[in-house]
């Protein structure tokens, strides 16, 4: 799938579709990936390729389901603490679950969204007051970096390397 690229219209229509390619990004690191590989561990990190999607469904949760629609981790789709446990994908857990997990989450964190205007504030015990218009943004950056991140664990994977000028 790939989303159209929005480059003119009103701020919140070009904000949304920018988070959305980097959703889709981020999915692309991984598609096509066995399962073996898709939970390789390149670094010592618990960052794998498909840990990358785990986190960004965790961090659409947390900053969306919890922060935003005020819910109780109970009333979250899966997990929502803000720790290192966004990182554990289980066993019984395939690369296609965890895509679908991350896209169910995204999509909840649309409906979310658009209940609120770009400069609603809450105020955050971490990061201080916050608008809508920073979390979009800062999902933005989030998912830029794995997306990143998850470019160079497959190309790690896929042995392939840029052939000098």
């Amino acid at each position: 799938m790939s989303i159209t690229r929005i480059t003119n219209g009103t701020e919140r229509v070009i904000i949304e579709n920018m988070l959305d390619r980097n959703r889709e990004a981020l999915i692309d690191t991984v598609r096509g990936l066995s399962e073996a590989d898709a939970r390789r561990r390149l670094v010592t990190s618990l960052t794998t390729p498909i840990s990358l999607i785990k986190h960004a469904a965790a961090a659409e949760r947390i900053w969306f389901q919890r922060f935003w629609a005020g819910l109780d981790e109970g009333e979250c789709d899966g997990y929502s603490n803000r720790d290192e446990g966004t990182f554990v994908v289980s066993d019984d857990e395939s690369l296609i679950d965890v895509i679908a997990e991350f896209e169910r989450a995204s999509q909840r964190s649309r409906m979310i969204a658009s209940r609120f205007e770009l400069d609603d504030t809450k105020d955050n015990p971490l990061e201080g007051t916050v608008s809508m218009r920073w979390t979009l943004l800062a999902m933005i950056e989030e998912f830029a970096r794995h997306a990143g991140h998850g470019d160079i664990l497959r190309e790690q994977i896929d042995k392939t390397a840029f052939s000098p000028l």
